[in-house]
């Protein structure tokens, strides 16, 4: 059973940066959709960025400019750069990617990750 791995999180201090990645622990063919979420105290989960099948980027507008989602290949991991962090960023982060994987179906599924805690504050 592949499951999605974050790690990276922790505690920052305002303006400051942190890197989260996103990989997978068992074996896969092929990712297609990637993106990552957020849930702060409180409130709903809420996407933060992602990166399309066609390759594009979208960003949530309280990210845009400081946040920025990348990958190294055509597979996993991917990654969420955090810079000019503020104090509302505070929240658990969750990748999401849609998978094909050996003991799938044959065609992209969605998983999630268990999230990673990122809190913000002086």
């Amino acid at each position: 059973q592949v499951q999605l791995v974050e790690s990276g999180g922790g505690l920052v201090q305002p303006g400051g940066s942190l890197r989260l990645s996103c990989e997978a622990s068992g074996r896969i063919f092929s990712v297609h959709a990637r993106g990552w979420y957020r849930r702060a105290p409180g409130k709903q989960r809420e996407l933060v960025a992602e990166i399309k099948r066609d390759g594009s980027t979208n960003y949530a507008d309280s990210v845009k400019g400081r946040f920025t989602i990348s990958r190294d290949s055509a597979k996993l991991p991917f990654y969420l750069q955090m810079d000019s962090l503020k104090p509302e960023d505070t929240a658990v982060y969750y990748c999401n990617a849609d998978l094909v994987t050996p003991g799938g179906l044959g065609s992209p599924e969605n998983y999630w990750g268990q999230g990673t805690l990122v809190t913000v504050s002086s």
